[in-house]
């Protein structure tokens, strides 16, 4: 594996590159999900290491004006701690305001605070949320796989 990573803004990415990216950092892969969100998308950073194996991805959603979102940062977990996260955010960012976007939106999990605020520079603001599915524990078994 070569060391030299590339950047791409709407680097083609296919969804099983996708699955095995979230596999390697341990996360729950859903097939079909990428190919179902990116029609969605402002656009996404894909991040290449120097045999072409996806490294790194984050998604910018936005509304069609001037809220952008950014969702579903991800760096292979052999390549975390090394920049590629803060690479891809940097890169999402500029091609938001590049299209007119007013503002970036992030949440993140209290863990991920030095990421976000820290290293890619998102001040934390107050927002709402509600969880509009009962978290997976409390599930029945006919909700489980849904």
């Amino acid at each position: 594996m070569s060391g030299a990573i590339s950047y791409a803004w709407r680097d083609p990415i296919t969804d099983e590159e996708m699955v095995d990216l979230v596999r390697s950092h341990g996360g729950k892969a859903v097939a079909g999900w990428w190919s179902r969100v990116k029609e969605h998308s402002l656009g996404w950073v894909g991040a290449r290491d120097g045999d072409g194996a996806l490294v790194g991805f984050v998604n910018v959603a936005w509304d069609g004006g001037a809220h952008a979102f950014l969702i579903d940062t991800k760096t292979r977990g052999s390549h975390q701690h090394r920049g590629t996260g803060t690479a891809v955010v940097r890169l999402a960012v500029n091609h938001a305001r590049a299209a007119g976007c007013e503002w970036l939106h992030v949440d993140f999990e209290p863990g991920l605070r030095g990421f976000y605020v820290d290293a890619c520079g998102f001040r934390p603001t107050d927002a709402g949320l509600i969880r509009l599915t009962p978290p997976a524990a409390e599930r029945g078994p006919e909700q489980a796989s849904a």
